[in-house]
């Protein structure tokens, strides 16, 4: 593809998001909930389409056709498994938005700490999400390094690809925090479900319509259509890549975050239900992106790859192919600043100001943004390092960020949880992961967030069972969430 082509693309790009990120400043963003929440006033199909970008990264187009590329059909049941674990924010959404608005959380491990009556809940799960979301962050800007590097034939290098992500992710976070990265999301999510739909068409034409398009794969790829197929989605990886994946949007911070955010609970509904529509689609997409790659592209050395060569093959034309390439880099772009603004809001609201005696609204502020390019400058050092394939990082971020998983539960579902329990089962459990990841081990074929979920589980459960729960704000909570839902129903 012409460089020039993708230069200009990248440059209008960056001009119109940054015009309508500067257009979304509305008041003074000189508070937390402000800033990193945009005073709990976002409407419900802002919600959505920012909640799909923010989902739906370079983990889509790039790691998910990947993977379709690697393991063929299973791709599909591993992410429709994660749509299916959607369905958890239907039930816990609400709970989240009302205990939210009414104790003014602005993290979902300030929540915790809360709940739990223990500020050093909030700091562990805080530190935890730091730690398991770099890597994360990182895979954002890896798909956009590998995407213009290779649509131009490496004319512009992957390290360039990974800086410009860093740069435009860090000013899309400053310029007006949450309220500006919603905006621009809401942008990025209709631009690339359009242009990447109409290039799945173009594609499937080219190939000759659908009937010779899952003709050739049948005969000349069997094994894309079957599972375990070529033998990649075994059940034991099926199982360690999906289950982690299947609480993604209770475990990672910068999603869960989200429910604070609309500015009811019918808003709320909307931005759930315009998600799981979105992501059915766009789901489709990357699939048909995977087999469209193995068909053009066999024996690709590097499944990541299989985006970069569609986008600038010959059946794409080149400005479509330009066009959908700023979908893809918009996407990635839109979670990095997300969860920038997430891991800077936990820094200094549960590290921070539960470390330092009665810190002020306006100094947690200033901490938030201090950290922002910190943590940006961590990810950009990680991505350069261009670790494994984009998927696999996603999942063991996520595999991490699983242990948290039964602490939300109990906030919610458990007065008998405790603190005590949390500490050590999201302690315990953090170290294990990481050693296992660390040394790649699988205990009984088992992966590691597979042993996040159940150790998590077991240790938080026993621990809680022998120390003190504190019964009279599990019954708060509960009385509370009860009472707003049932007003609510009458309501509707």
């Amino acid at each position: 593809m012409n460089t020039s082509y993708v230069w200009w693309a990248v440059a209008i790009y960056i001009i119109i998001s940054l015009f309508i990120a500067f257009l979304s400043r509305s008041g003074k963003q000189n508070d937390m909930v402000s800033y990193f929440l945009g005073d709990r006033k976002l409407g419900g199909i802002v919600s959505a389409l920012s909640y799909s970008a923010t989902t739906y990264s370079a983990f889509m187009l790039v790691g998910l056709a990947g993977l379709t590329y690697s393991g063929g059909v299973g791709a599909l049941g591993f992410e429709l498994i994660y749509l299916m674990g959607v369905s958890l924010i239907a039930f816990f959404g609400p709970r989240f938005w009302v205990v939210g608005k009414k104790y003014g959380y602005v993290t979902p491990s300030e929540m915790l700490g809360d709940r739990y009556q223990d500020k050093r809940v909030a700091v562990i799960v805080a530190l935890t999400s730091c730690l398991f979301l770099i890597p994360y962050s990182a895979v954002q800007l890896t798909g956009v390094g590998y995407l213009l590097s290779g649509l131009t034939n490496n004319e512009i290098t992957f390290s360039t690809g990974v800086l410009i992500a860093t740069i435009m992710a860090i000013l899309f976070s400053y310029i007006a925090g949450i309220r500006s990265v919603a905006w621009t999301d809401s942008l990025q999510a209709i631009f690339m479900i359009i242009t990447s739909t109409v290039v799945v068409l173009v594609l499937i034409n080219g190939l000759g319509g659908f009937s010779s398009f899952f003709q050739t794969l049948e005969t000349e790829h069997p094994a894309s259509l079957a599972v375990p197929g070529n033998g990649f989605f075994n059940i034991f990886t099926f199982i360690g890549m999906t289950l982690p994946w299947m609480f993604f949007s209770l475990s990672n911070p910068q999603v869960s975050q989200r429910l604070f955010m609309p500015s009811s609970l019918k808003n709320l509904k909307i931005m759930i239900l315009g998600f799981m529509i979105f992501g059915l689609i766009y789901t489709l997409v990357a699939i048909f992106w995977g087999f469209s790659a193995t068909i053009m592209f066999p024996n690709l050395d590097n499944v990541d790859m299989a985006t970069p060569l569609i986008l600038s093959s010959d059946l794409v034309p080149p400005i479509l192919g330009v066009i959908v390439m700023v979908g893809i880099m918009a996407a990635a772009i839109s979670t990095i600043d997300s969860i920038l603004l997430t891991l800077a809001s936990v820094f200094a609201k549960d590290v921070y100001g539960n470390l330092r005696k009665r810190p002020t609204d306006r100094m947690q502020l200033q901490i938030g943004k201090f950290v922002i390019p910190v943590i940006a400058i961590i990810a950009y050092l990680f991505a350069e390092m261009e670790l494994s394939i984009i998927v696999l990082l996603s999942v063991a971020s996520s595999a991490g960020l699983i242990i948290a998983v039964p602490a939300i539960f109990g906030t919610f579902f458990w007065k008998r949880g405790t603190a005590a329990g949390v500490l050590a089962s999201v302690g315990v459990t953090g170290v294990i992961v990481i050693f296992l990841e660390a040394f790649q081990w699988k205990p009984l074929g088992l992966a590691s967030g597979v042993w996040g979920i159940i150790l998590s589980t077991i240790i938080f459960i026993g621990v809680s069972f022998v120390t003190k729960a504190p019964e009279e704000k599990a019954e708060e909570f509960l009385t509370t969430v009860k009472v707003a839902l049932q007003k609510e129903r009458k309501n509707n």
